[in-house]
């Protein structure tokens, strides 16, 4: 701990103020004792006139303990070279004033009708007018009235000491501002406080000064270049890095290293959870007829296993307009086994359980890549964590019942490669398939398949085996709020190479962490609130180490973390940015895209990102919906905290995800062989949105951006309600309620703002008010009224299951829509009331 020479300067001004003011009390105490307190002293109780007395005495002693001080003490007071001698002298001589003067003030002669006398020790004897000898002589010489203790009654005069009184109170302020003038010094290095510390210890300034927002990102533009991308890169690439493995342990050992370099105080987070994997000893097989077309070495983890049997069914992507077109072609889904291509757009796990709710049997996907050889890894849990743990950590398996998640697929799921999709292709026949199914597979005539096709068997025998996961954190803690902390993650493991999947977000979260760390030890950068450096483990099986953690610690998390910031996936391309976040954050991205320069118009230099989006809707350029397995989505759906994941992206869906060509080579050409510069783009996104959170008083997250979300949302279930209450359907329901609560929210976040307006950004307690009535928006936006473990994402928005608005936009039976629409209505009454502050000030009109 280190301080600046102040105090020694403040105590010199401290001292002749209080040398002025003595001065002027003694002379108010003169006039008080003449004008005011003889006058009322024939109306005393001698009780008062004692406590008087003792008060007076008890008052003067003190004063005179507390500065009874010597001041050649100021010897040992570290003082600046220049000028120190002038300093203590000038010290000294105003304390002696300043005792000289007390001790004038309390022996001087008091007009009083009794005397204080002393014995020399701390007994007082009071002699009261009343005790004066009446048979003494009238008069003495030099001594009208006789009396050594009498004094005349002076006349009254209250007019002067109001006068006195002001010109007591402007003498002072003008003795205190003559002291800091004369003796202000300008700022000196820093000093320790222990004058004993032992030479040797590195001494860290203290820089008193608050940085300014411009020089704070100008720092980290300085410390996270493309240069120190490409020299971190090389030290955590890993050829095989999936969870649990050597590769990933060593991967993780690496960052934990890094972390404790940094003096980040790195810890790791234990989990076993259970992850699927093939059988080693009996593979997973594919045939048509009695000819098998493949033994495939890539599958799709948590698939459902066994053998099944149906006539084959091509499905394109499995979104629900393809399967709809097909239900309109009279093709038979029911018992088959359905052949679909992998998209970018749909989640393996959406796709399977697309198909799945329509009866079929077994599910193949395959990749539309180049290389028809290519093998393709996923997992179809529809969810994210450990599925058999669902709701509750996996710290340890013996100490829960056994039970699993709804989200796991109860039909055969099973990847294979594009070559084997083609033998397929080519025998199930059927009718010609729509325009849109045609895909990109040669010396194919895609048909529909169906009841005229071969019988196609799906044989799964992947198992389950506990593993254990380590995810690793470093913190960065703030200043003034430590326990309150952004968060930025990046997952560790992948399938194959997994370069834009996992190799660049680790990089970056590296290369962040040291960023941050050096502008806090050597620029003296000082963050009012924390960052938290996570690395996951076991992401490409549903964000499973970042959902233990969040299930493991929800109760402090919701209350503490600020916002989630995902790297995973964050350069596949070089054509624009795309973005899937809370609305919350939608104001905060689009200021931090005004601010960081473009790194894709090569050539266009001093453009910003957000140049390439000026003169359109920015909500409808950027943003896009947030998917399930986007790892920032358990973070908002479950837990309830703010969170965004960003990327880079090209015209077209990158390919490569889970595939071995997901490698430096590939994100080479699908970044025009400009990934550090990109990266480097990226990195400085992610840090302005982690360091404005973590720098400004009041957070930048934006209440009123949810308005307009909620209010599309409220529209469009109030058009529904309308229609079906005319159909007669459901008769008796409105929106009228929801519409209610809609504007009690609406008002809450205008009430904040016109507060935030008012509100004094130094004040650490008004903030710290404001910021956590901002920081539970998020999270009262979580259904109280559904299970974690049955529904863990619960979120109104952007949750899934029959509590979310977007359900009672498809529901048809009466009485669970009235049960739907008013618990989503109080779901946000309760979040407008937590809005607007204290009890007193709820805006209910419910």
């Amino acid at each position: 701990m280190h301080i600046v020479y102040k105090r020694c300067e403040l105590e010199i001004i401290f001292c002749h103020s209080l040398f002025i003011f003595i001065s002027l009390l003694q002379t108010t105490h003169t006039l008080w004792l003449k004008h005011v307190a003889r006058p009322l002293s024939a109306f005393a109780h001698p009780y008062y006139i004692h406590c008087a007395v003792l008060f007076r005495a008890c008052a003067s002693s003190a004063l005179l303990n507390h500065l009874n001080w010597n001041p050649t003490c100021l010897s040992s007071v570290p003082l600046p070279a220049h000028g120190s001698e002038h300093m203590k002298f000038t010290m000294a001589t105003t304390i002696n004033q300043v005792r000289s003067s007390l001790s004038k003030m309390f022996k001087s002669e008091r007009y009083s009708p009794f005397t204080l006398q002393s014995d020399g020790e701390s007994h007082v004897e009071v002699k009261l007018s009343d005790d004066i000898d009446v048979h003494a002589p009238s008069e003495q010489a030099g001594q009208p009235g006789g009396s050594p203790s009498y004094r005349p009654r002076p006349k009254r005069n209250y007019h002067n000491v109001c006068y006195l009184a002001l010109g007591i109170l402007f003498i002072f302020i003008i003795g205190y501002l003559i002291g800091y003038v004369s003796h202000r010094s300008p700022l000196q290095e820093p000093i320790p406080c222990d004058p004993e510390q032992e030479e040797g210890v590195a001494k860290e300034a203290v820089v008193e000064y608050s940085l300014s927002w411009t020089n704070i990102i100008s720092m980290l533009a300085q410390r996270l270049t493309p240069d120190a991308f490409n020299s971190r890169l090389s030290g955590v690439e890993q050829t095989d890095h999936t969870a649990g493995s050597t590769g990933d342990n060593i991967l993780g050992n690496h960052v934990l290293e890094s972390f404790k370099s940094l003096e980040m105080e790195p810890w790791t987070d234990m989990h076993y959870v259970q992850l699927q994997t093939p059988n080693s000893e009996k593979p997973n097989r594919v045939l048509i007829g009695q000819d098998e077309v493949c033994r495939p070495k890539g599958y799709l983890a948590y698939s459902a296993t066994g053998k099944a049997k149906g006539k084959a069914v091509y499905g394109n992507y499995g979104s629900q307009e393809d399967l709809a077109l097909l239900q309109t072609l009279k093709v038979e889904l029911n018992g088959t086994v359905i052949l679909l291509r992998a998209s970018g757009q749909i989640s393996l796990a959406q796709q399977v359980a697309n198909v799945a709710a329509l009866g079929v049997s077994a599910v193949l996907i395959y990749p539309e890549h180049k290389n028809q050889t290519t093998e393709l890894y996923g997992h179809v849990h529809l969810g994210s964590g450990d599925p058999y743990t669902p709701g509750f950590p996996s710290f340890n398996h013996t100490q829960f019942p056994p039970t699993q998640s709804s989200g796991l697929p109860n039909v055969l799921a099973q990847s294979i490669t594009a070559q084997a999709a083609v033998k397929i292709l080519k025998r199930i026949g059927g009718p010609d398939s729509p325009p849109s199914f045609k895909g990109k597979l040669d010396d194919v005539k895609y048909t529909l398949g169906g009841a005229g096709s071969e019988d196609v068997t799906v044989e799964v025998n992947n198992v389950l085996q506990d593993t254990e996961i380590h995810n690793v954190f470093g913190v960065i803690k703030g200043f003034i709020e430590p326990d309150r902390y952004v968060v930025l993650g990046a997952q560790r493991d992948a399938w194959g190479p997994g370069y834009a999947k996992a190799t660049v977000g680790t990089t970056l979260l590296l290369e962040l962490a040291r960023a941050v760390s050096e502008m806090v030890h050597i620029d003296g950068f000082r963050p009012r609130r924390s960052l938290v450096f996570a690395s996951w483990s076991a992401g490409e099986y549903g964000s499973v180490g970042a959902t233990e953690w969040l299930e493991g610690y929800l109760s402090s998390l919701d209350r503490r973390a600020i916002t989630y910031i995902s790297l995973d996936g964050v350069v596949t391309g070089n054509y624009a940015v795309s973005a899937s976040a809370s609305p919350l954050l939608y104001s905060l991205l689009e200021r931090t895209m005004k601010e960081v320069k473009n790194p894709i118009g090569f050539g266009e230099s001093g453009k910003s990102l957000y140049d390439q989006v000026s003169g359109v809707n920015f909500e409808r350029a950027v943003f896009k919906p947030m998917q399930m397995e986007d790892c920032a989505y358990p973070f908002l759906a479950f837990s309830g905290i703010p969170s965004l994941s960003f990327r880079f992206v090209s015209q077209e869906v990158y390919p490569h995800y889970g595939t071995s060509f997901d490698n430096k080579e590939y994100l080479g050409f699908a970044t025009a062989h400009h990934l550090s510069s990109i990266a480097t783009g990226a990195g400085l996104v992610a840090g302005q949105l982690a360091l404005r959170l973590v720098h400004d008083h009041v957070l930048r997250l934006d209440v009123q951006r949810y308005r307009k979300v909620l209010t599309q949302s409220v529209v469009n279930i109030n058009q529904r309600l309308k229609q079906v209450t005319r159909d007669g359907s459901a008769e008796g329901l409105s929106a009228r309620w929801l519409i209610m609560a809609l504007g009690s929210y609406s008002r809450a976040a205008t009430d904040l703002n016109t507060e935030l307006l008012n509100t004094d950004l130094t004040d650490t307690l008004a903030c710290h008010n404001i910021n956590d009535r901002i920081m539970r928006v998020e999270h009262n936006l979580l259904s109280p009224y559904v299970s974690p473990k049955e529904v863990p994402f619960r979120h109104l928005l952007f949750g899934r299951g029959s509590h979310t608005l977007a359900a009672l936009l498809e529901g048809e039976d009466r009485e669970a829509l009235r049960t739907q629409l008013a618990l989503a209505t109080w779901t946000l009454q309760g979040c407008a009331n937590a809005l607007s502050g204290d009890v007193w000030d709820r805006d209910n009109q419910i």
